[in-house]
Order: structure tokens, then C-alpha cells, then sequence
């Protein structure tokens, strides 16, 4: 197969040994690879792959099933399929658990639909099971344009909730109005505080999806309803914060922070039954949609990273083998 393969400077792509899939495994000939700043963490050696995983960069891929282990069953050869990865979806072969494995409906393009598992298994774990997003209440996106944000943005809508973004710049702001968000706060320019107090009639939001980390968690408790929840899928202000847990008593309030690369099998899988369960038919409506920004093919992975680095990406940078 071929595969990227990276050190400190470059990546390249190389030839490599086709993987074969061990029991409860399905082999998937990849369509495309979804590129995420967990990719680019690792290159960086700051995200190492959990034991056992392939060290090849990429968390999500679709394609066709083209083998399928021993004791596999719902799947059969030819179907198409996205799955989560621990890691190996940068090739143009993949081995993901079978409980990993989604169907790919057929109203949704192959290609992007690489743009789905990791977005959709996060957003979900965390904002549909941990914060128990209900139809009406309200989520504050931090990102609404990212790859995870622009999930939520959708995900949200579907369900019926009231969706305030935040976006920098004009072009960002525009585009997640154009995802249906309720509100859209230009960051840049704008005291996200302020603002969803003002759309909230002074409540806050009941729940809100941070991938800014330290640098937010005060502000996010000032925006949060009572009995909400934050949710903290990424730290790219640092790592360490004070928080007052004054305010966060009297608010009844709840924090968490989650990575799903290393959780366990059985986490994974439930998680994955779950979005299947409460995510897919919005999918298979076209109600929740691949967002993809650009489609690169594989030897372009250098130029993907360098866009998703910038952070200039409405969604998704996919790439192809």
C-alpha cells in the first residue's frame, strides 16, 4: 500500500506492506483521509498514537470494504464505509475495528464523507452524551467553522437546539451563518460574554464546546446558563487556568475534558453505536453534512497541513490516495 510517512521535516509517500485484518476487523480500501490538528500534534510529537496503533498519521477515513476479519458481521466486501482510527488513515489501506466502522449513506458523496467520524464522535460524546444537549436549549460553539465546530454547528441545528458561534473574521463569520448558526460572534472584534448573555436574555448558554482551552474557561462559566455544561475537546491556550469554584457552585455548573484517541475499545464502540443511533439519521437526511473545505490528493499532505495550520479551513482538508 501506500502510505505517508513522516520525520522531523518532511513527509513523504512510501510503499508499505498491506495491513490484514485480525479478527472483529474490517480492511478498508481508503477514499479519503480526513486531516485534523491532532495529525499535526503528533507530527510534532506532542500526540503519540496509544499502544498498539499504527504510528501513520490519520484518525478517519472512508472507502469500501475490501476484507473483512473473522467474526465480522453487518458489513460485507463493497460495502462503503467511514471509520474512527487510532491511527493509519494517511494510506491507501486501513485495518479499523468493525464496532469503529459506520455505513456511509448513500446520499453522501464517498469522498467526503472522511470529514465525518472524528467530528461526529466528538461532538457527540461530548456535547450530546456528557452535556445532554436538549432540543431548545443552547450551545455556545467556540471554532464554528473547524472541523469540529462546524459539526456541532449542524449536529445542533438538526436537534432543534439554538446554536451561537464563534467565528474570526468576516469571511469565517459568514460561512457559519451560512451553517445555519443562530447567532455568530466575531471574536476578533466582539466580547463573546456580552453577547450570548445578550441573546440569552441574560441565561447563558446551557452548554458550550471549547477547543480554546485556559485562556476561555473564566469567560466560558460568566457565559454559561446554571446547570450548564463546557465541554473541552482541545487546549491551544496552554494548559494550566484558575478557575473560581465560587462561581462554579453557584452555578451548579459542570466541566469536562475529553480526548478520544485513547480511549478504550469498548469506549470507542459505544460511542460509535451512539452517533450511528442519534447522529446518522441527520446524515442520512442530509440534514448534518460533510463540511469540507478542500480535497487533496495524498502526496499534498504537506500543503494540508500548512492549511489546517493556518487555520484559515471551513472544515475539513481531506486527502486521497
Amino acid at each position: 500500500m501506500r502510505a505517508i510517512t513522516f520525520d522531523d521535516s518532511t513527509m513523504s509517500v512510501t510503499d508499505l506492506p498491506d495491513p490484514t485484518p485480525a479478527a472483529g476487523e474490517v480492511l478498508i480500501e481508503v477514499a479519503a483521509a480526513g486531516v485534523n490538528n491532532a495529525d499535526l500534534q503528533q507530527r510534532a510529537g506532542n500526540y503519540p498514537p496509544p499502544p498498539g496503533a499504527s504510528e501513520i498519521l490519520g484518525l478517519e477515513v472512508s472507502g469500501t470494504v475490501a476484507a473483512l476479519g473473522d467474526g465480522v458481521t453487518g458489513f460485507a466486501v463493497g460495502d462503503r464505509v467511514c471509520a474512527l482510527l487510532s491511527g493509519g488513515g494517511y494510506a491507501s489501506l486501513v485495518v479499523a475495528p468493525a464496532t469503529q466502522v459506520l455505513p456511509v449513506p448513500d446520499a453522501v458523496d464517498l469522498v467526503e464523507a472522511a470529514g465525518l467520524p472524528e467530528a461526529a464522535c466528538t461532538v457527540y460524546s461530548n456535547i450530546g452524551m456528557l452535556a445532554g444537549l436538549r432540543p431548545g436549549q443552547t450551545l455556545l460553539v467556540h471554532g464554528g467553522t473547524g472541523g469540529m465546530g462546524s459539526h456541532a454547528v449542524l449536529w445542533a441545528k438538526a436537534l432543534g437546539a439554538t446554536v451561537i458561534a464563534t467565528s474570526g473574521g468576516e469571511r469565517k463569520v459568514r460561512a457559519s451563518r451560512d451553517l445555519g448558526a443562530d447567532e455568530v460572534i466575531d471574536h476578533r472584534t466582539q466580547d463573546f460574554v456580552e453577547r450570548v448573555l445578550a441573546a440569552t436574555g441574560g441565561v447563558g448558554a446551557d452548554a458550550i464546546l471549547d477547543v480554546v482551552g485556559p485562556s476561555y474557561l473564566e469567560r466560558n462559566l460568566q457565559a454559561l446558563a446554571p446547570n450548564g455544561h463546557i465541554a473541552v475537546i482541545a487546549a491551544g491556550s496552554g494548559s494550566t487556568a484558575e478557575l473560581d469554584f465560587g462561581a462554579l457552585m453557584r452555578k451548579r455548573a459542570t466541566i469536562s475534558g475529553t480526548t478520544l484517541r485513547a480511549r478504550p475499545v469498548d469506549e470507542k464502540a459505544a460511542i460509535v453505536a451512539a452517533v450511528r443511533e442519534h447522529v446518522w439519521p441527520f446524515v442520512a437526511d442530509g440534514s448534518v453534512r460533510p463540511v469540507v473545505d478542500a480535497v487533496l490528493p495524498l502526496a499534498q499532505a504537506e500543503e494540508a497541513h500548512r492549511r489546517v495550520r493556518d487555520g484559515e479551513v471551513v472544515g475539513k482538508v481531506l486527502l486521497t490516495p
